[in-house]
C-alpha cells in the first residue's frame, strides 16, 4: 500500500488515484531564463524517482513539467510574485535575444542536462506562450463568476472570494508575508492587499514589455494587450492536459506559502473542483549549510561538475542518499564519496555479469531473493523513501544468493534508480589488465605487504586509474580527473 505525505493535511496518507492503475502528476517545471543550477536539478531527479516508482508499483503514469517562458516577475525573489521585471525580458536584453531565443537556448540546456542525468522525458512539457488562449479563456470565467475584477493595470484574482484561500499553506492572511500579491505598484483600484493578478496589462513599468497578446476588452470595446501572471499559467496547462482535477501536484516547498496556494483558489474558483488530491514539496538543496546562490558563486550548474572530472550519475547517485522532503547538503567532499560508492556499484555489477553463475535452486536463497525484492517496493511504498531502497541494492550485493539473482534483481531495482547499471560495463570501466592489479593490490594487503602493494597501485595509476579505499564500501577504481 503506497502512503504519500500529503501537505495538504500534513499527513501520511494512503494513496488512492482518480483513476484505478493511473496517475496524474504535474511537476511546476524551470522558468527558461537562465541555466538551472544543481538545485533545479535536483528536484527534477526527485520528481522522475517519484514518477518511475509509480510506474514500479504499476501505475501507468501521464507526467507533465512545465516550462514558464513570460509572466514570471523577478518579485517572487521576495515573496511577491507581482512586481519586479518579467524575467524573460530581463534576461533577453541582457543577452541581445530575443524572449522565444531565450527560452530555446535555456531549454535545450535543461534538456541536455536533465538527459545527462537519467531523468525520463515527460509526457507532455508545455510552453506557457502555447497556451495563451487557454489562459485567456480561464481569467475570463474567473471574470463572469465574480472571482476576478479588472483594474486599469490589471486582471486581479479576488481572494475574498475563494473558499478556504490559506488550506494549503496554513496562514492567516495576515501572517502572509509583506507585500505579498500587492501588485507591480500600488494599485488604489485593488479591493485586498494579497488580491494577485491574473494578467498584467502592457502600462505602468509593463509598457515595454515583450511579450503581450490582446485579451480583455476596455470599457471602448477594444482588446488591451498584457500577458498572464505567473500562477494561472500552471493552472491552464493543468486543465488542458490533465483535467480539471489531479492526482499529484509536485513542487517546491518555496512555492507552498504562494504560488501553489494560488494555484489552487483560481483552478477551483474557474473549475468548480479540486485541483489536486495530493500535494508533495520537495525541500532545498544547501551548499556547505548555506542557501545555494548564484551570487555566492554556490549556484553550481551541471556543467561545472562535469568540468571538474564527475560523472553527471555520480550527482544522481548523491541525491538518491536523500528523500525528496529532506533538505540535502552538497559539498565537494560528499560528490567525491557518491562517485567512489557509485563506481563501486558499476564494478559490482560488471563482475556479475561477467559470471552470472547460479549455485542451484536453494530455496532458502529463494526466499532471500524474494525478501529483498519485498524490502525495496516497502521502501517505495513508504512515501517514496529512496535512500532505504538504495541500502535494499547494497544488502543484495552483499547477500549469499546466486550472483544471476543479484544481477536480475539490481537491475530490476534500477529501473526505479536508473544508474545506468545496464551499461556499467560499457562506461569508462577499467580493463581485465587493471582489475588484474587492484586484485593483486588487495592480495598483498591482506598480507601485509603494504610496500609492495604501493607499487602495484602506482602500476594502476601509471595507466590512468585511481585507486580508493572505503570502510562502506571497498575498493574503488575509477578514471583519473
Amino acid at each position: 500500500m503506497l502512503r504519500i505525505t500529503n501537505t495538504l493535511t500534513r499527513q501520511k496518507e494512503e494513496f488512492k488515484p482518480l483513476k484505478e492503475g493511473k496517475v496524474s502528476f504535474y511537476q511546476c517545471g524551470p522558468t527558461v531564463y537562465w541555466t538551472q543550477h544543481i538545485g533545479n536539478m535536483r528536484a527534477m531527479v526527485m520528481a522522475d524517482l517519484i514518477r518511475r516508482s509509480l510506474e514500479y508499483l504499476g501505475f501507468s503514469v501521464d507526467f507533465v513539467r512545465n516550462y514558464t517562458d513570460v509572466g514570471h516577475l523577478l518579485g517572487d525573489n521576495l515573496g511577491d510574485a507581482d512586481t519586479g521585471e518579467d524575467r524573460m525580458d530581463k534576461s533577453a536584453k541582457q543577452e541581445g535575444k530575443t524572449p522565444q531565443e531565450i527560452a530555446d537556448k535555456y531549454i535545450a540546456i535543461f534538456e541536455k542536462d536533465v538527459e545527462a542525468l537519467n531523468v525520463k522525458p515527460p509526457t507532455y512539457k508545455p510552453r506557457a506562450t502555447e497556451y495563451i488562449q487557454q489562459i485567456i479563456e480561464m481569467v475570463s470565467v474567473l471574470l463572469d463568476k465574480g472571482f476576478a475584477y479588472k483594474t486599469e493595470k490589471a486582471v486581479y484574482f479576488d481572494v475574498s472570494k475563494a473558499k478556504d484561500y490559506n488550506k494549503l499553506n496554513r496562514q492567516s492572511l495576515e501572517q502572509m508575508q509583506a507585500g505579498a500579491g500587492t501588485g507591480y505598484v500600488q494599485d488604489p483600484e485593488k479591493k485586498n492587499p494579497q488580491d494577485f493578478a491574473l494578467w498584467f496589462f502592457k502600462v505602468g513599468v509593463h509598457e515595454n514589455a515583450l511579450q503581450t497578446w490582446p485579451a480583455f476588452v476596455s470599457d471602448s470595446g477594444e482588446a488591451r494587450d498584457g500577458f498572464p501572471g505567473w500562477h494561472i499559467e500552471c493552472s491552464a496547462m493543468i486543465k488542458t492536459l490533465l483535467g480539471e482535477t489531479i492526482d499529484l501536484h509536485m513542487g517546491g516547498v518555496e512555492h507552498i506559502s504562494i504560488h501553489h496556494t494560488n494555484e489552487i483558489a483560481q483552478s477551483e474558483g474557474a473549475n468548480g473542483a479540486s485541483l489536486a488530491n495530493y500535494w508533495i514539496h520537495n525541500e532545498h538543496l544547501t551548499v556547505d549549510g548555506k542557501k545555494m546562490a548564484k551570487s555566492e558563486g554556490t549556484g553550481y550548474a551541471l556543467s561545472e561538475i562535469v568540468d571538474k572530472g564527475y560523472d553527471p550519475l555520480a550527482l544522481r547517485y548523491f541525491f538518491l542518499q536523500a528523500r525528496y522532503r529532506s533538505k540535502q547538503n552538497f559539498t565537494w567532499e560528499a560528490l567525491e564519496a557518491a562517485g567512489t560508492a557509485y563506481q563501486r556499484l558499476r564494478m559490482t555489477l560488471r563482475g556479475l555479469k561477467e559470471s552470472r553463475e547460479g549455485s542451484g535452486f536453494s530455496e532458502e536463497k529463494e526466499i532471500k531473493r524474494q525478501d529483498f525484492s519485498e524490502q525495496f517496493v516497502a521502501a517505495l511504498e513508504d512515501d517514496f523513501n529512496i535512500p532505504q531502497a538504495l541500502a535494499v541494492v547494497w544488502d543484495v550485493t552483499k547477500s549469499d544468493i546466486s550472483e544471476a539473482d543479484k544481477h536480475g534483481l539490481l537491475m530490476d531495482f534500477d529501473r526505479v534508480l536508473d544508474l545506468g547499471l545496464d551499461r556499467a560495463w560499457e562506461q569508462d570501466m577499467p580493463s581485465e589488465e587493471i582489475m588484474g592489479l587492484v586484485r593483486k593490490r588487495n592480495d598483498l594487503r591482506k598480507e601485509n605487504k603494504y610496500q609492495e602493494a604501493d607499487e602495484v597501485r602506482k602500476q594502476v595509476e601509471e595507466l590512468g586509474w585511481e585507486v580508493s579505499d572505503t570502510t562502506k564500501f571497498g575498493t574503488a577504481v575509477r578514471k583519473k580527473r
